[in-house]
């Protein structure tokens, strides 16, 4: 795979958009405890250690309470960047003592801090995980001929060399029988900068982490290509902390665990407000946000769960198949005992029950007001936004959502948004940004047209049909 690098340019970018930069901030007063935060506001899945965690100030209010009990006072310092590459490099410099990123990310975190005993980062929680891989894809111009991964042969594409969005082109472009040394161009830009080259057709497709591709397919201005479930490989976002900080300050790091576990039962309890929040601390749209940080999407969930370090640990030939990666004791990277501990103290439950679960804490539920019954199968429920409504409607299966949409339509509502499950991989998405099927009376949603392709291969009676078609002709 031939890259370009524009690293210190896009990092120079990363660090201006963010109002950051790499000199020390003020030092702390004389007597204070300093914490400095490093996270990613636009990067959605981490929002139970950034974005959602800061807007409600759980870390402060259970620091001011050892305060209050005659510790020490603190000082906390957020700083935000748009991937976890800065993150890291503050981190080595020694700069900011608790991270949040991909997995990806995460890997090359452990492994340059490793040099520097001051610097050397544990990965302590998950923030948010997708089991099949959906949180990272690929998206291409709308009028982009493209219909499946193979079509991007010998074209350039845009990424964030070292991202999980990277991570899943080169497996991708692997399975599709591209060779990612030869068979495509990869540009390494940060996010934005890649979004604007889509734009402009200076790429051919950009492959990106969450919250990248909804917010592209959102605004009109890609489709989806690829979905990253298609791999079937675990990706997860987590939190690293500098060990040298967490010994001197272990009340700094409980807390900021102990928070996060606030923060997470929040977001799992009330996601459309949390997806409110987040979205005025991000500047995205909240039917963005709320595409990924609804019931359906990505599981919240802190637990630092087998799955997912196995494929952690599989992630490294990859990193070492791009460049320089100092090998990394993963086992002894994956810290899970404090986390252990801030469950116990906080009475948050069980985590060995928590660990051992792989159901997401947050789905789809209640009752269909359009078809009158209960939403039971989370492989089937979508939901409807109603310009106006507290919150969205839940809908048992796709014809129900369809059958919602349509009477909101006659009644001259204006929609916000509607979410369905793919039916192939499960992703959820914009329904009406999907590819649909119809097959007798049922009608089918997809992510990709690569999808649809693929289940018409088996079943040619399904026929394409748009989504305004499907909800004009769907009956009760």
């Amino acid at each position: 795979m031939k890259i370009t690098r524009f690293a210190p340019v896009a990092l120079a970018l990363a660090l201006t958009a963010a109002g950051c930069s790499l000199e020390s901030s003020d030092a702390a007063p004389a007597g204070t405890v300093k914490v400095v935060i490093g996270y990613q506001s636009k990067t959605i899945n981490t929002v139970t250690a950034g974005t959602l965690l800061k807007a409600q100030g759980y870390l402060e209010q259970r620091l001011q309470k050892i305060t209050d009990n005659g510790g020490a006072k603190y000082q906390v310092e957020w700083q935000d960047y748009d991937t976890g590459a800065p993150i890291t490099a503050q981190m080595v410099a020694e700069k900011i003592d608790i991270g949040s990123m991909g997995d990806y990310p995460l890997l090359i975190n452990g492994s340059r801090t490793q040099a520097n005993e001051r610097a050397r980062t544990e990965l302590v929680s998950i923030t948010g995980y997708n089991p099949k891989g959906a949180l990272n894809m690929v998206v291409v111009p709308n009028d982009s001929p493209a219909r499946s991964l193979t079509d991007l042969a010998g074209q350039k594409i845009s990424a964030s060399v070292g991202s999980a969005g990277h991570g899943t082109l080169v497996q991708a472009l692997s399975r599709a029988g591209i060779d990612p040394a030869k068979g495509v161009e990869v540009l390494n830009q940060q996010p934005q900068v890649g979004a604007t080259a889509l734009e402009s057709h200076q790429v051919s497709a950009l492959s990106q982490f969450v919250a990248w591709p909804g917010l592209l397919v959102q605004q009109n201005k890609a489709k989806l290509l690829y979905d990253g479930a298609e791999l079937n490989v675990p990706t997860f976002h987590g939190v690293v902390a500098r060990r040298t900080y967490a010994a001197d300050h272990p009340e700094v790091l409980q807390a900021f665990l102990a928070a996060q576990l606030d923060a997470t039962a929040f977001l799992n309890e009330k996601p459309f407000e949390a997806a409110d929040l987040v979205a005025k601390g991000s500047g995205l749209p909240q039917e963005v946000v709320y595409l990924y940080n609804g019931p359906g999407g990505t599981s919240f969930d802190t637990t630092l769960k087998a799955n997912l370090i196995a494929a952690f640990k599989d992630d490294v030939n990859y990193l070492k198949s791009i460049g320089d990666f100092a090998d990394l004791d993963i086992d002894a990277f994956v810290q899970d005992a404090p986390l252990r501990q801030a469950f116990a103290e906080t009475g948050w439950g069980n985590y060995d029950a928590e660990l051992a679960s792989g159901v997401n804490p947050s789905k789809v539920s209640g009752t269909d007001p359009i078809c009158a019954v209960a939403v039971a199968d989370p492989a089937l429920a979508g939901e409807v936004w109603v310009d106006g409504a507290d919150k969205p409607q839940p809908a048992a299966n796709p014809g129900c959502l369809l059958r919602a949409v349509q009477a909101a339509k006659a009644q001259g509502k204006t929609i916000r948004a509607v979410y369905v499950p793919d039916a192939e991989l499960g992703t959820r998405w914009f329904a009406d940004k999907a590819i649909w099927l119809r097959e007798d009376a049922r009608y089918l949603p997809f992510t990709t047209q690569a999808a649809a392709d693929r289940y018409r291969a088996t079943r040619p009676a399904a026929a394409p049909v748009s989504y305004e078609q499907a909800v004009t002709e769907v009956r009760g």
